[in-house]
């Protein structure tokens, strides 16, 4: 196992459970870009993040996506625990957004450590509440917000998971990720720099403002 994880979790878990987590979790690594879980696949298991961060993303009939949040270090993914509790098949998918270190539970656990352990259950209910707040921003933001607004919002939650303010991103992957035309895209983000929010190089966003 990492040895950055007991420092990452010894502050959430009991011994007993560090243990165990040491003991059924699969550490894993995963580029920039990798595919963790996709949409219709069956969950075996549930992600806790050591290091990195992870964008999740819903997909429509017709196949394009949209961006619902990002998960960093110390995180797992509610989506993930209900599925794995329901043993459903997968709603989103989930791409390393930047180089991420994983350890992998098995379903199997995830479900009996909520009866064996209260730190588990409390880190798992946590998780759940903070991602439900997220996916409520997320609707929230498609509601009330103006698309100028939708893309600094996005840029922010993408500088803050990258830890950088400097993000490598082109103005074709926002209009993916914000289900909209590139061309909108564009010109918005030239209105955003003229506003002083944001500092557009090639393929590099600086956000000025967090």
């Amino acid at each position: 196992m990492n040895l950055d994880f007991k420092q990452n979790f010894e502050h959430l878990f009991e011994e007993d459970l560090l243990n165990e987590i040491e003991q059924f979790g699969i550490f894993k690594e995963a580029e920039a870009g990798e595919e963790l879980i996709d949409i219709g696949t069956y969950i075996e298991y549930m992600p806790l993040i050591l290091h990195g961060a992870i964008k999740i993303l819903r997909e429509d009939e017709q196949g394009d996506e949209l961006v619902l949040y990002f998960i960093e270090q110390g995180d797992t993914c509610a989506m993930t625990i209900t599925c794995c509790l329901g043993k459903k098949k997968s709603e989103i998918r989930a791409i390393a957004e930047t180089k991420a270190q994983l350890i992998m539970i098995p379903i199997e656990k995830v479900g009996s450590w909520m009866q064996k352990y209260h730190s588990w259950q409390s880190f798992v209910l946590q998780s759940y509440h903070e991602r439900m707040k997220e996916l409520l921003e997320a609707i929230d933001t498609i509601a009330f917000l103006n698309m100028d607004e939708r893309i600094l919002k996005y840029l922010k939650d993408k500088a803050i998971a990258n830890k950088n303010e400097t993000i490598q991103v082109t103005h074709n992957q926002i209009a993916l990720d914000l289900h909209t035309s590139r061309v909108v895209v564009s010109r918005l983000l030239k209105a955003l720099e003229i506003k002083g929010e944001i500092m557009l190089q090639r393929n590099q966003i600086q956000v000025l403002k967090l």
